[in-house]
């Protein structure tokens, strides 16, 4: 498969909520994940470990809605911006989040993920 291929249909099981399906079929066993943040969840490597992270990030948010738009593909790349309602139980406050991924693509897999928010 192209990268845009790959893009596309990662995009899609994401928009039908299908997140886990989508990681499992198109994360590398070693991809890297980076978020815009610091901490312990700041860099993930290896497919457990963003498997771990995502759900760490369900169980501490409650979602009240959200959308996915993209691909956008340039090359081994591509992004997806996500806009998601949320209220993190950690503060009880409600906000709106805006996020861009960026995926890297290597050999049919995605290698790499990279948050900016």
């Amino acid at each position: 498969m192209i990268t845009a291929e790959i893009a596309k249909d990662f995009t899609e099981l994401l928009k039908q909520g299908s997140n886990e399906a989508a990681a499992e079929k198109y994360n590398a066993d070693n991809i890297a994940s980076y978020e815009a943040m610091e901490g312990p969840m700041a860099v993930c490597e290896g497919k457990d470990a963003v498997k771990q992270k995502g759900q760490w990030w369900q169980e501490n948010n409650e979602v009240h809605g959200g959308s996915v738009e993209g691909p956008y593909v340039n090359g081994d790349q591509f992004a997806v911006r996500f806009k998601f309602d949320i209220t993190p139980k950690a503060t009880g406050e409600r906000v709106t989040m805006d996020e861009v991924g960026l995926y890297t693509v290597k050999n049919g897999k995605i290698t790499e993920e990279r948050f900016y928010y």
